[in-house]
C-alpha cells in the first residue's frame, strides 16, 4: 500500500484559507497570515520547531495530489483565463515529481523545470490518487490540498497519516478543513510548537 500523508496550515477555528480568494489574495483574507511560522517576519530568525515541520512538508515525495482551486484561480472551462496558467510556483515548482490536478476540464499535462509534471484528471479524487500511488511507485504520496481534495481523501480512506500546522489566529470564515469529515479516529504522534504555529501529526485509523 501506498504511505499517503497531508501536511496543512489551518486557523485555530478550522481554516485551510480565509474568505474571498482571488489572483490577489490566493489563500482568501488573512489567508497569508497563517503562515508566518514558515515564513517570520524580515530580521527574525524561524523558530527551531517550525524549521522541522517545514523540512517535512518540503521533504521529497513520490506524487502529489491537489485540486484545481489550489493550482490556481482559473474558474470554468481553461479558455476562460487570458493567457496560459502554468500554476503559482513560477517555473520550477517545489515539488519535482507528478502532481495530479481534480479538475471537471480537461487539459494536457504542463511540464515544468525542476521535474515536475501537472496531470489534469478529470475522473475524480479516486482516479487521481490511482494514478498519483502508481506514479510514486514504493514513495510517499502527498495530498497537497485544498480543503475538499483532502475531505475527498479522508472518505476515500487513504490518509495514513495527516499534520497540521495549528496557527494561534481566528479567521472567522473560507474554506474549513474538516467540515462532513467522519471521524478518522486520530492519535497524535508528535507535537512541536513555537509561539507562531503547534505543530501535530496524526496517525489516521
Amino acid at each position: 500500500m501506498t504511505f499517503t500523508t497531508c501536511h496543512v496550515t489551518i486557523s485555530l477555528d478550522g481554516y485551510l484559507a480565509g474568505p474571498d480568494q482571488t489572483l490577489e489574495t490566493p489563500l482568501g483574507i488573512g489567508g497569508e497570515d497563517l503562515h508566518r511560522w514558515m515564513f517570520p517576519p524580515e530580521g527574525e530568525q524561524p523558530q527551531p520547531d517550525d524549521l522541522k515541520a517545514r523540512e517535512h512538508l518540503a521533504k521529497p515525495r513520490g506524487a502529489y495530489v491537489m485540486g484545481r482551486n489550489m493550482y490556481g484561480p482559473v474558474r470554468g472551462g481553461w479558455e476562460t483565463w487570458d493567457g496560459e496558467w502554468r500554476g503559482w510556483w513560477g517555473d520550477e515548482p517545489p515539488y519535482h515529481a507528478p502532481v495530479f490536478v481534480l479538475t471537471h476540464h480537461a487539459h494536457d499535462p504542463i511540464e515544468m523545470e525542476g521535474g515536475t509534471t501537472f496531470h489534469f484528471v478529470t475522473d475524480g479524487f479516486d482516479a487521481a490518487f490511482a494514478a498519483a500511488a502508481e506514479a510514486a511507485g514504493d514513495r510517499e504520496v502527498l495530498i497537497a490540498g485544498g480543503a475538499s481534495t483532502i475531505r475527498q481523501a479522508f472518505a476515500a480512506g487513504v490518509l495514513d497519516e495527516i499534520v497540521l500546522d495549528v496557527s494561534p489566529m481566528l479567521l472567522g470564515g473560507g474554506e474549513r478543513l474538516l467540515d462532513g469529515v467522519a471521524d478518522p479516529g486520530l492519535t497524535p504522534v508528535e507535537v512541536l510548537s513555537s509561539p507562531l504555529a503547534t505543530h501535530i501529526r496524526y496517525r489516521v485509523g
